[in-house]
């Protein structure tokens, strides 16, 4: 019997060691740059923590992953915004659940 795993370890996406300093930046630069990066640097204070008691990088991977998702789908989002789209359809899950009761 072996004592090595039945199965590989998941691959964690790692970013370039000045990922979060050039995401950093970005952020700055933006527009929502008042709300955007303070809510980075809570996650990232948190993710490091974390990190510092679990000796994993998995968080500080996740939260710069996120960010950068978050970044690069700014554009489509804030082209929604501005083409005036119609979402007047959208139906409130929450609301709807609420009305069950």
């Amino acid at each position: 019997m072996s004592a090595q795993p039945d199965h590989a370890p998941v691959t964690l996406y790692a970013p370039a060691p000045g990922a979060p300093a050039e995401l950093l930046a970005q952020l700055r630069a933006d527009r929502r740059a008042d709300t955007w990066v303070p809510a980075f640097e809570r996650e990232w204070t948190a993710a490091l923590e974390e990190s510092r008691r679990t000796f994993s990088l998995g968080g500080l991977y996740e939260v710069v992953q996120e960010w950068q998702g978050r970044l690069a789908a700014a554009p489509a989002v804030d082209a929604f915004v501005a083409g005036g789209c119609d979402d007047s359809d959208f139906i409130d899950m929450a609301e709807l659940r609420g009305r069950r009761r």
